[in-house]
């Protein structure tokens, strides 16, 4: 029984050294739909919106939370971080284009 443990162990500290993660830890796609998720929820649109779509999503909802409307700058935050999210723009400025 205790050889058993012991191989189960060293399984599992195998696939840390492999995967670079625990394997009860989530992937990083997993991670990705996650965040793709909570973006379309907190913007309110589907899984198959335009980008024309989620612009509009993002100015409504930007309006609505707006500090100088009694929102608060973190709502204003989120907005911008989902809108990022779900055009796939990037928050790295050191690999823009000059």
């Amino acid at each position: 029984m205790i050889k058993i443990l012991w191989l189960f162990a060293l399984a599992i500290i195998a696939w840390r050294l492999i995967a670079g993660r625990w394997p009860w830890q989530p992937g990083a796609a997993a991670l990705k739909r996650k965040a793709h998720m909570q973006a379309r929820e907190l913007l309110g649109v589907g899984d198959n919106a335009s980008k024309d779509d989620i612009i509009e999503a993002h100015k409504r909802l930007v309006a609505m939370v707006h500090p100088d409307r009694g929102g608060r700058n973190e709502d204003v935050h989120a907005a911008n971080a989902a809108r990022d999210i779900l055009l796939g723009n990037s928050t790295n400025h050191s690999q823009e284009q000059p």
